[in-house]
């Protein structure tokens, strides 16, 4: 798969056998995979991923607490490993930044199809809507020749209405491409990114359709 081909993947794992044996079966399939098991020694590496696998349930307790501060080194895309599988649970996953949610027990290759499911943005050309400019090999918008710093999620999101310019996408169907949730009971989710997106892209018009869900309008 080129779009995945010598990528490295940051696993944070304490589990010893659970974690040598991913490490392997990432090896195996042509990924590079850096092991860490302390959250002391995450950020030493966090740069050198293009995606990370993170168990939520650490020796350190709860890895969502340090989610946040590990994105604003680089935005990632973070696939949350956990025995956890209340809806409350998925949501605080998403809300810290991450991307996907995976339970355990889980099959080796169902994680294989979720990981190649986000690193397949890193293969596409730039994309143009008007001054809006989007760079998915560096993860880079530009705004009116202006760069602009956007979280993993927040490129996703703005990716997908670039793409298709001028159709309205509705709030479960946004949140099934981009989260990759299916039938995902909140909406609010993608309320709050939409809404992020328009703070730091003031004059991107992306417009709200009453009853039905968002757009970004085709330039004149």
């Amino acid at each position: 798969m080129s779009y995945s081909a010598n990528a490295t993947i940051l696993l944070i794992e304490d589990d010893p056998a659970l974690g040598s044996g991913l490490q392997q079966f990432l090896q195996q399939e042509g990924f590079c995979c850096l092991w860490q098991s302390e959250t002391s020694a995450v950020a030493a590496t966090w740069r050198q991923a293009d995606l990370v696998i993170l168990d939520r349930q650490l020796a350190d307790g709860d890895s969502l607490r340090f989610l946040p501060q590990w994105l604003a080194q680089k935005a990632l895309p973070v696939i949350v490993l956990t025995a956890r599988v209340e809806v409350a649970d998925r949501v605080a996953g998403l809300e810290a930044g991450a991307r996907d949610y995976l339970s355990k027990p889980f099959a080796h290759v169902e994680l294989l199809a979720r990981i190649r499911a986000q690193l397949r943005p890193l293969g596409e050309g730039q994309m143009e809507s008007g001054a809006l400019q989007l760079f998915p090999a560096r993860h880079a918008v530009q705004w009116q020749q202006q760069e602009v710093s956007l979280t993993h999620t927040e490129f996703a999101l703005l990716a997908m209405l670039v793409r298709m310019a001028g159709r309205v996408f509705t709030r479960d169907e946004l949140l099934n491409q981009v989260w990759g949730y299916q039938h995902f009971p909140s909406t609010r989710t993608v309320d709050t990114h939409i809404l992020q997106l328009r703070q730091k892209l003031p004059g991107v018009p992306i417009e709200t359709v009453r009853g039905a869900g968002y757009r970004l309008e085709k330039p004149a």
